[in-house]
């Protein structure tokens, strides 16, 4: 599995992919959070960083398909994927590599971020008037939301061979367990349980998480979503065999 995780990240940063995938979400998350009027930290005159939080699983919903498209679409495309499929691995360390390969670059376009907290914290009247544990815990908000939005992204490479299919089919199924389990929750047919078919979806946690109260519930939901497209994905490649 470490094998494919290596092969896979280094494949990453040799191409434009992760370049641009972190260059796109820096530039956007900076101008909201600084330049554009309605959004900026300096006209808004709070000491928090709710711009990046609220925008960043909207970039990620874009960015962290075009980065996974490749990842089976490719090797079905180009035929090497039998050739893949034949080393002494498993099926699941194969997408598990591929996984944590495209997971750890989505990661990586945050780790930048770190120097907007820092920013706002000096800039805080006093200084340090930041709610540090909503940071802290919207960040591990975002942790889970890329790596569900990444377990997505690789179960819908796996369903075909062209890139551009998987690309729209991940960016659908990510807005879908994102928000649409919102939306689907506010026609007014529910009644009571329209609560319940919220917390389906990954706004509903998400928003937990960034309140700064890590919740086992909201932790387990992320990891369960995570496992589900995992296997998904392993299914689709176990059907070669029936």
């Amino acid at each position: 599995m470490f094998a494919i995780l290596k092969k896979e990240f280094n494949g990453f940063l040799n191409s434009l992919i992760a370049y641009m995938v972190i260059t796109v979400f820096l530039v956007a998350i900076g101008m909201f959070m600084w330049v554009f009027p309605e959004s900026n930290v300096l006209d808004y005159g709070f000491a928090d960083m709710q711009t990046l939080f609220n925008m960043a699983p909207w970039l990620f919903l874009f960015l962290i398909p075009a980065i996974t498209m490749r990842t089976f679409a490719e090797e079905k495309r180009e035929g090497t994927i039998e050739l893949l499929l034949t080393k002494p691995i498993t099926d699941l360390q194969l997408i598990l590599g591929k996984y944590f390969a495209a997971l750890l670059l989505a990661l990586f376009a945050l780790i930048p971020t770190l120097l907007y907290y820092y920013t706002v914290y000096e800039l805080g009247n006093p200084q340090g008037n930041i709610d540090s544990a909503a940071v802290v815990g919207s960040y591990l908000g975002l942790v889970f939301l890329a790596g569900v939005f990444t377990a997505i992204g690789i179960f819908a490479s796996s369903v075909s061979d062209n890139q551009i299919i998987s690309f729209v089919i991940a960016i659908f199924l990510c807005y879908i367990f994102y928000t649409g389990f919102e939306l689907i929750a506010s026609i007014p047919v529910w009644g009571g349980s329209g609560y319940v078919i919220s917390q389906l979806g990954i706004a509903y946690h998400y928003t937990a998480i960034s309140k700064g109260l890590i919740d086992s519930r909201d932790v387990l939901y992320f990891l369960s979503v995570i496992a589900m497209m995992v296997l998904s994905a392993k299914l689709v490649l176990s059907s070669r065999k029936w």
